[in-house]
């Protein structure tokens, strides 16, 4: 494999508009030197039997039937009476926009 060179970190620096220190140039070509040799590493596990996967762990959704309950209760009532100032079924609420 090659070798990223200090000339190659600095290229793609510039590419992507970077200002790295002079100093940090060499522990950046060394980490992406050790990046595309783990690359290389996963590129020689053999997957040919291998399904392809979006992810690690299969999620499968829960459904359930959209039934609709109809209940005696007056919750809505009870919810109405608690605002400050109530307006048939809704609440009422000062005016916040002019015309």
């Amino acid at each position: 494999m090659t070798r990223i060179t200090s000339d190659d970190v600095r290229k793609v620096a510039k590419l992507c508009r970077l200002e790295i220190p002079e100093d940090d140039i060499e522990k950046y070509s060394n980490q992406l030197e050790g990046i595309l040799e783990y690359i290389a590493q996963l590129e020689r596990i053999d997957t040919l039997n291998v399904p392809p996967t979006t992810r690690a762990v299969e999620v499968v959704n829960a459904f359930r039937e959209d039934t609709i309950v109809s209940s005696s209760s007056d919750v809505r009532d009870k919810i109405l009476d608690l605002a400050p100032q109530r307006e048939g079924e809704f609440f009422r609420v000062p005016k916040i926009l002019s015309e």
